[in-house]
């Protein structure tokens, strides 16, 4: 029997599939078109008869991932107009009380969806947990700051996604007073922008940040520019009134001509804050300091108390960057002499260069650059939020993904963890293949899970005095290492996490 639940709006039919129960698209707010793509989210318009949950809802505006990216990172279009949803799997038993993990997906502020197979969140339920996974305002419409529309509508949507599980949750069973927000790439920027947000406070209880940090904010005035640039590609004025007059489509295509002239020309001189990862441009469009929804750089809260209290699990790929740079073909056009001019150019530490190099006698140019950077953009934003939420009492883990697909030269890249974190290896796993190691998966999976029920993920906690880093996978050093030993060390590579301060 189909199970059915009574949620803000109204009933709606799940599904039953081998002891999960799945409820696909379910809505959390008003449907954010025409004018309202640029407003706040609205309630939820309330539904007469019995809601068909069994597929997922549409996704927000945006485009295919280009080639060669999209060999890599898996397709999300979905066009419609009930895209501010979330998708919710629950143990079919039943029970209450019981522990919400919320998914914020990643994509660079400008891709993703809830409805990507490797966010299936049947392995969460199957062990206990109630999985919720939110959809919100992407590219401009979430991020741009425009005259006549609020900022920050993506993390607005991200917030009233909470409340929502806040008012609905129990009826799948879960713990409206025990729940774990989670999420990669943008969506761990997120997580810890919420953690600074006074919008979010209460909201959940525990936080994971894979891949992100608390530095991954834009100067108003600077996020400014880049809705005027974005205007100009479009051919309107920077104005809410305008960008809602557009097709929808056509503002998703010009950010991404916008993406490359920021990749072009990745100069902080023209760009300031609205430049991220190391001066590669990856990203051009993501939360803004506004004074309302983001006070202040969320690292800075976060070290003053905003999240006291609100244990965290944090970490990064080992070779983050390596996903931005070898199918490209951008780390083969490093040339050994050009690394000086690049520190220069972007500020890498003093000494960097060399340190690099001496760690990897038989790396390539384009290598270290890529190891630079992934420090630059990941691992070092990573530590200084640790450090953060460290200093005001809160209960810290930092883990690191090592495990290095044999595709493409991918190496330990970034995203590459997503389907060990959800045990999805058959379903999502495009950039690890058939190699994908099950044990990893199973360990990683175990951890997240345990995290969101207690607090603990099985190894002991991180200091700066003590930084203790739980290993996932083989590292790079040691390829012959067993996938499934686990591994608790101090975090690696400290001469070089120590050159950036």
């Amino acid at each position: 029997m189909a199970p059915v639940v009574n949620v803000t709006g109204g009933l709606a039919r799940g599904t039953r599939r081998d002891g999960v129960d799945a409820f696909l698209g379910l809505p959390y707010a008003a449907p954010a078109v025409g004018a309202d793509r640029y407003r706040l989210p609205q309630p939820v318009v309330p539904w007469e008869v019995e809601r068909d949950a069994g597929v997922h809802g549409p996704s927000a505006a945006q485009t295919a991932y280009p080639s060669p990216m999209d060999q890599f990172l898996p397709a999300s279009v979905a066009p419609g107009d009930e895209y501010l949803n979330v998708s919710v799997w629950a143990p079919s038993e039943g029970g209450t009380d019981l522990s919400v993990m919320v998914w914020i997906h990643g994509g660079a502020f400008v891709r993703g969806a809830n409805s990507v197979a490797t966010y299936d969140g049947s392995a969460f339920a199957r062990d206990g947990v109630v999985l919720v996974s939110v959809n919100y305002r992407l590219g401009a419409p979430g991020f741009a700051v425009l005259d006549g529309a609020p900022t920050n509508l993506g993390l607005r949507d991200q917030v009233a996604a909470l409340r929502w599980v806040r008012d609905n949750v129990a009826a799948f069973g879960g713990n409206p007073e025990d729940v774990t927000v989670f999420g990669e790439s943008a969506g761990g920027m997120s997580v810890a922008t919420l953690m600074a947000s006074p919008a979010a406070g209460g909201l959940f209880h525990r936080a994971i940040v894979q891949s992100g940090g608390g530095t991954a904010v834009c100067a108003l005035e600077d996020a400014r520019r880049v809705g005027v640039e974005l205007a100009a590609i479009l051919g309107v004025p920077a104005t809410a009134e305008a960008f809602a007059a557009l097709d929808p489509e056509a503002v998703a295509a010009a950010q991404g001509a916008l993406t490359l002239a920021v990749q072009a020309d990745p100069d902080p001189a023209r760009w300031g804050s609205s430049v991220l990862r190391g001066g590669l441009g990856i990203m051009s469009l993501f939360p803004v300091v506004d004074g309302d929804v983001v006070p202040e750089v969320p690292a800075t809260r976060i070290a003053a108390g905003s999240a006291a209290g609100v244990p965290l699990l944090i970490g990064t790929t080992t070779e983050e960057m390596r996903l931005f740079m070898v199918p490209t073909g951008v780390a083969a056009t490093i040339s050994e002499p050009a690394l000086p001019f690049l520190a220069a150019r972007y500020g890498w530490p003093e000494h960097a260069v060399e340190t690099y190099v001496r760690n990897r006698p038989e790396a390539s140019a384009g290598d270290v650059a890529a190891a630079i950077l992934t420090d630059a953009g990941f691992r070092v934003p990573t530590a200084q939020l640790a450090a953060a939420q460290h200093g005001v009492g809160a209960p810290v883990h930092v883990y690191e993904f090592a495990w290095r697909t044999p595709l493409a030269d991918l190496g330990a890249c970034h995203a590459l963890e997503l389907p060990f974190v959800f045990d999805t290896l058959g379903a999502g796993a495009l950039m690890a293949g058939g190699a994908a190691p099950q044990p990893v998966a199973d360990a990683m999976h175990r951890a997240w899970v345990e995290f969101a029920k207690g607090g603990d993920p099985g190894w002991p906690s991180w200091a700066p005095d003590e930084p203790l880093v739980r290993t996932f996978g083989a590292s790079p050093e040691e390829p012959s290492s067993d996938v499934s030993a686990v591994k608790v060390s101090t975090w690696p590579r400290q001469d070089e996490l120590a050159l950036w301060g």
